[in-house]
């Protein structure tokens, strides 16, 4: 039984799309639509003095008229140090950030200043670190058929990799219908995540930071059970 999930790539999103590439065999990437601005494609929260603070990745002519893969990052404005900078303001007191300081390090400063790539090395490098067995592709690299929408190009997609089962997050209910993948012998699930809650060093809980803030205060492991905090629809 092959398990696949299908999501537009984020930079160093929430636990929840981690959650879902940790219950799919194989994850694609959708980088070749339209560009989302104001979205969280390029941008993400972190825990800063006890509450949320949304950070930027800069861009280069982003619009909507473009696609994810056509864009370029803007590192004309030196936002690599000033957001590991960030980072080791908010986070330099956790408990794991030595280790995960080196982690970020290394996807912040990856060289490339295509966001496409950047942010699927970033997301790459991440499961790594919590040893998720997940294949990740991207749809610009493969299967050649951005002519199609919406839900009939999700189930082509599912349809060229043989997979067997479709898993969508919880928010995407309209989008999808079970009859239709049904006939294709498709088994369609919406994965919710329970609610998670960590020490972060102080009372109370802010949710739903990026990942990084779960890896900062939780060891790998820890991690790991945190990603299995859910249920299928």
């Amino acid at each position: 039984m092959k398990t696949l999930a299908i999501m537009q790539p984020y930079f160093l999103p929430y636990i929840g799309y981690f959650q879902l590439m940790a219950a799919v065999d194989k994850f694609v990437v959708f980088d070749d639509v339209s560009f989302i601005p104001r979205g969280w494609i390029n941008r993400n929260r972190l825990l800063l003095n006890g509450t949320a603070h949304t950070f930027t990745i800069p861009l280069r002519g982003a619009s909507p008229n473009k696609l994810i893969c056509e864009i370029e990052l803007d590192d004309e404005q030196g936002w690599r140090k000033k957001l590991l900078r960030t980072i080791q303001q908010a986070y330099g007191k956790a408990p794991h950030y030595a280790q995960v300081s080196t982690l970020l390090e290394s996807l912040i400063n990856y060289p490339s200043n295509q966001l496409d790539d950047f942010l699927l090395n970033s997301l790459r490098e991440v499961t790594r670190y919590l040893s998720l067995e997940v294949e990740i592709v991207s749809t610009s690299r493969c299967y050649k058929n951005a002519h199609l929408k919406g839900q009939e190009r999700i189930l082509d997609i599912c349809r060229q990799e043989e997979a067997d089962i479709y898993i969508n997050p919880i928010g995407g209910t309209e989008l999808y219908d079970y009859v239709s993948f049904s006939k294709r012998n498709l088994s369609l699930y919406f994965l919710r995540s329970r609610p998670i809650s960590y020490s972060q060093g102080k009372d109370g809980h802010v949710a739903w930071l990026s990942i990084m803030d779960v890896l900062m205060f939780n060891e790998p492991t820890a991690a790991q059970r945190l990603l299995t905090q859910i249920d299928l629809v």
